[in-house]
């Protein structure tokens, strides 16, 4: 009996659902594919077209398509090839995916000041909900929650972006295990991905262990291009990880996310909650919404299974009560959750079971489904 004969179309068909792992769009529709060949014998040539030269993640987009094209009846071996997109390629991927700089200028909302592209999750179109995860100080675990309450959003199905605003103290990538740079397509940047999250953060342009010394505008002009200029593909959930206290950097958001949602981070002390205290009332004087509290570090369990209250008690329920919002959780003193910032292997990637990980997961449940806005944006509603 012979081989099924097996069609170009039918190639193409069974290609079109595999997607750059990058852009998360069909490699057919990007037009990354760029010829197929019957080469007879089961074997099928098939010539993809990288974005970049030196594509991080070329073994994986071979990876997709052999598993992809050896599916269909008749296919046992895939010739794969591969050649770069030329600069005029690139430059039209990046107005199909991102929109052409300065053509939304003019439009109202709030633009990044070098191109005139608009912020995207200004629009009252988009449906990215911003969180603003604040602190009135340092050393309260922050980007610890930021990076594992973003990975519990993901884990539920929601896709995830985090932007490490805490330009002078940046930590995100590291937390997040992130092990390569943004690729740059025509002067957009795609952030890089892990666990289910992206990130763009001031640490993978400048060189280790060199500080970041910038005064207010550079700090400004920053935030904008994390906003405009990276490809982020209008997640459900874009997750801000704010600089302690209430400097520039909030300033500017507040300014850039008019739609944002503050969440403040504290310890149990009173002196940690009187100061978590200012990062909220900040929020209030720009007009920005403070939606919950997070209380870190509540406690730690001994090895006679006793909890003790290190840092005192009461302090995240206290600053709630006063803000008349939500305690949304409290998380426990743990080795595992400082170990899992330090390795890149978030708590809720590593030991997902544990009590500190189903706290996230429930604060993430709780964001995502009963949180939802109460206020409805939209530009057909109009005050006459």
């Amino acid at each position: 009996m012979s081989a099924p004969v097996v069609t170009e179309e039918q190639i193409v068909d069974a290609l079109r659902p595999v997607e750059d792992p990058e852009l998360h769009r069909s490699i057919v529709d990007l037009g990354m594919l760029r010829g197929v060949t019957l080469k007879g014998d089961g074997t099928v040539g098939v010539l993809i077209a990288l974005t970049v030269p030196g594509c991080p993640l070329k073994a994986e987009i071979e990876r997709r398509v052999s598993d992809a094209a050896t599916q269909l009846d008749g296919v046992d071996r895939i010739d794969l090839e591969f050649t770069v997109m030329s600069d005029e390629d690139r430059e039209n991927l990046r107005k199909s995916l991102h929109g052409d700089a300065g053509a939304t200028a003019g439009s109202g909302h709030a633009h990044g000041h070098a191109e005139g592209r608009e912020v995207p999750f200004a629009k009252n179109t988009s449906k990215t909900r911003p969180l603003l995860i604040a602190s009135g100080k340092g050393g309260v675990g922050k980007s610890s929650v930021t990076t594992n309450l973003a990975v519990a959003l993901a884990a539920q199905g929601h896709s995830v972006g985090i932007i490490d605003a805490d330009i002078y103290g940046y930590s995100i990538p590291r937390m997040l295990g992130t092990d390569r740079s943004p690729v740059v397509i025509d002067e957009m940047l795609v952030p890089p991905e892990q666990h289910g999250v992206r990130c763009i953060s001031i640490g993978y342009f400048v060189p280790q262990g060199e500080a970041v010394i910038w005064r207010g505008p550079m700090l400004h002009k920053a935030l904008e291009q994390f906003l405009t200029d990276v490809f982020w593909d209008e997640p459900d959930f874009l997750l801000i990880d704010m600089p302690p206290g209430t400097g520039d950097i909030a300033l500017s958001l507040s300014q850039y996310l008019p739609r944002g949602e503050v969440f403040v981070v504290t310890t149990p002390q009173p002196a940690a909650q009187k100061v978590a205290a200012l990062s909220a009332a900040m929020s209030e004087k720009v007009n920005l919404p403070v939606r919950g509290v997070i209380e870190n570090m509540s406690w730690f369990t001994g090895d006679d299974g006793k909890r003790y209250e290190i840092f005192g008690s009461g302090g995240g329920q206290e600053l709630a009560d006063d803000l008349g919002v939500p305690l949304l959780g409290k998380l426990p003193l743990v080795p595992a959750l400082r170990e899992g910032g330090d390795d890149g292997t978030p708590i809720t990637v590593a030991d997902p079971d544990s009590e500190a990980a189903q706290v996230f997961a429930q604060m993430a449940q709780h964001i995502a489904v009963e949180m939802k806005p109460k206020k409805v944006y939209s530009d057909a509603l109009k005050i006459i």
